[in-house]
């Protein structure tokens, strides 16, 4: 499906604009006390048809109750259930905006196009980047290496051949049969096929090859069904269930290079900590590279991060490396004092602006002083180039102080450099900042270093 911005930012699709969608709900809204009128007089008139003279006889017509609150209540429902069909949504929302979407079916908001804007913009505006993301959420939670940049710039060779689910109990097997529904769904919106249908699933539970190269089989509803047999198309995919309880997805060649693919497009091709082909020439221990990229942290991971600390008034707080100053406008809104160190001029000077204490200075050539309670951290994620500024951070913590950054996922899966308690975050968290690269954040204390 095709999708612009028009001039103003309203998005469409050659089908109807929001607006004009919105501007129907509203004509029905007032429409409905009339429609309420007209309901009730037609109540009446068949009331009427079965009486002589106007006499009741000794029966109750039940002409059935329909009140104004039910009306708009629906007329919502509609308006918000039909924009999800007309843009065709269900094709490319992810498994979990999915459920979100059904949980907002549940106590929608009002039908404003600023509302349609807010909760299916993204997906209206770019519909292959939310495939691309949809894949990549449901790939990160199966194994590490969906999650690894590096592993996926090897390619598939990189990535495994099967993923391992729960949730295959032979009494029953629902939460693992719709775990393989998603993942599959995630992978036939990037191929542009149909997705996976319900007699599809329900075949794949009893055969578990059905759906690797497809063909014509058995209706697996014994009988119960008109149809006879069910065609299936290739989704290159097999399932091995256990009486573990498990079940085994395999992928065959082609779906994994589609993977690959997939994920390599969403992280980018320019990924400030993948793995270099040809490794560029050593930088000295303390310099600045020039290509280390700013990516300042969105507000919804500063109140997700800042959200499972504790702070005493009071305490001081370093934010290394802290641009414009947004973990710092937080830190200070909870009553930390705030301190903060960063080699952009530019961005110095922006925080300063909001009444900051800040050190234009290249953070690795500070002199550390162990007197802060916390360092809060989003240090720059080319390479593996983030260790030393953790390291660096770490002596600047007083006895039993806390570390607390986010880091670039391969830090956690395939470096090594630092150990401490994890805690992934959700994919696209700094996409709005300019990079899908996957992140996590590191908690450490001061002597796990």
């Amino acid at each position: 499906m095709t999708a612009h911005i028009l001039t103003g930012g309203e998005v469409t699709t050659g089908r109807r604009k929001p607006s004009e969608l919105v501007a129907e709900y509203e004509m029905k809204v007032a429409a409905v006390p009339a429609a309420l009128a007209e309901f009730e007089a037609a109540q009446n008139a068949v009331k009427m048809a079965a009486s002589i003279g106007g006499t009741w006889g000794n029966r109750t017509l039940d002409t059935g109750r329909l009140g104004e609150r039910d009306m708009l209540e629906a007329l919502l429902s509609s308006a918000w259930r039909h924009t999800y069909q007309l843009y065709a949504l269900e094709n490319f929302a992810s498994a979990a905006d999915k459920k979100r979407i059904e949980q907002m079916f549940a106590d929608p908001p009002p039908f404003t196009v600023e509302n349609i804007r807010e909760r299916f913009g993204a997906y209206i505006a770019d519909p292959w980047g939310s495939i691309l993301r949809g894949l990549a959420e449901q790939f990160e939670g199966l194994d590490p290496a969906f999650k690894s940049h590096e592993k996926v710039k090897i390619g598939v060779k990189g990535l495994p051949k099967r993923v391992i689910l729960a949730g295959f109990n032979s009494y029953s097997s629902c939460y693992g049969m719709e775990r393989v529904r998603d993942i599959i769904n995630a992978l036939a919106a990037y191929q542009g096929k149909p997705l996976l249908t319900w007699p599809e699933l329900a075949l794949l539970e009893k055969n578990g090859e059905a759906l690797n190269a497809g063909g014509t089989f058995p209706s697996p509803f014994n009988g119960r069904y008109d149809d006879k047999t069910i065609d299936v198309i290739g989704r290159g995919v097999w399932l091995k269930r256990f009486q573990n309880g498990r079940g085994h997805l395999f992928f065959g060649p082609e779906a994994l290079r589609d993977v690959n693919r997939a994920l390599a497009e969403f992280y980018g091709d320019v990924l400030p900590d993948a793995a270099e082909e040809r490794p560029a020439a050593p930088r000295a221990g303390t310099a600045v590279a020039k290509d280390l990229q700013y990516y300042p942290t969105p507000a919804r991971v500063v109140e997700r991060v800042l959200g499972d600390l504790r702070f005493k008034p009071g305490e001081r707080v370093l934010e290394p490396s802290c641009g414009c100053g947004r973990f710092m406008d937080a830190l200070r809104a909870r009553g930390a004092r705030v301190f903060g160190i960063e080699v952009d001029a530019a961005r110095a000077a922006q925080s300063r602006a909001k009444g900051h204490s800040v050190l234009t200075a290249n953070f690795l050539e500070t002199e550390p002083t162990g007197d802060f309670d916390q360092v809060v951290m989003n240090p720059p994620f080319y390479g593996r180039h983030y260790a030393r500024h953790v390291e660096h951070a770490m002596r600047f913590l007083k006895p039993g102080g806390r570390l607390t950054a986010i880091l670039p996922v391969t830090a956690r899966y395939d470096h090594g450099l630092l150990t401490g308690s994890w805690d992934d975050l959700p994919v696209g968290s700094f996409s709005e900042s300019g990079t899908n690269i996957n992140t996590t954040v590191l908690t450490m204390s001061r002597g796990d270093a």
